[in-house]
């Protein structure tokens, strides 16, 4: 009896490779709601100063996008969390289903492209946000059926709210998320000098 005890608390205490499992786990699940948690709140923060068609509408600049180029220092927390936290952003102010959905999706591929390209910071970034804007503007090129008036009588109305929106996450991604990500990783040179480079 003693003896599987023993070997039931080593294994609860040492999943995986020597106990490091459980406590990463819980760490990342904790950065994730925390990156989630920002992401809604500079939204909601954003909508209710500066208004609602910046974070909702056809030209679109949501500034809580920046966080999405963190996927290059922190990983999968940051991916989780910006995924989660556009899900409720969205949900919270309902534009309709494909937003709620699709919405998310353009921030997981964003950042996960992010992630994968952290040895080239800019060209990941960049891609990163585009994806954005094919995806997003793809959708709300639907769900409002007009061309932002910036760029209207030049493109059809899908090609011109794809345009919009690219341009919006470059600002929001590229214009403050880079540099953000440059200082963090400057902050914590053990943790990128491996991995982060522009």
């Amino acid at each position: 009896m003693a003896g599987e005890w023993t070997s039931t608390r080593s294994a609860i205490e040492t999943p995986g490779d020597g106990g490091k499992d459980l406590r990463t786990n819980s760490k990342d699940i904790t950065l994730t709601a925390v990156f989630a948690a920002l992401y809604v709140v500079i939204n909601v923060l954003q909508m209710f100063t500066v208004g609602n068609p910046t974070v909702y509408g056809p030209i679109q600049l949501r500034v809580a996008d920046c966080l999405i180029t963190l996927a290059a220092l922190m990983g999968w927390p940051v991916i989780g969390g910006v995924t989660l936290g556009c899900f409720a952003t969205n949900l919270y102010y309902f534009l309709g289903i494909q937003d709620v959905i699709f919405g998310p999706v353009a921030n997981l591929v964003a950042a996960a492209i992010i992630f994968k390209f952290r040895k080239h910071c800019l060209v990941g970034s960049v891609l990163g946000a585009t994806s954005i804007g094919l995806i997003v503007g793809s959708y709300l090129s639907i769900v409002f059926g007009f061309q932002p008036a910036v760029i209207s009588d030049i493109l059809p109305v899908w090609l011109a709210m794809v345009v919009s929106i690219v341009i919006s996450s470059l600002i929001a991604v590229v214009g403050i998320g880079l540099p953000l990500l440059l200082a963090l990783s400057r902050a914590n040179p053990t943790k990128s000098k491996d991995s982060i480079r522009i």
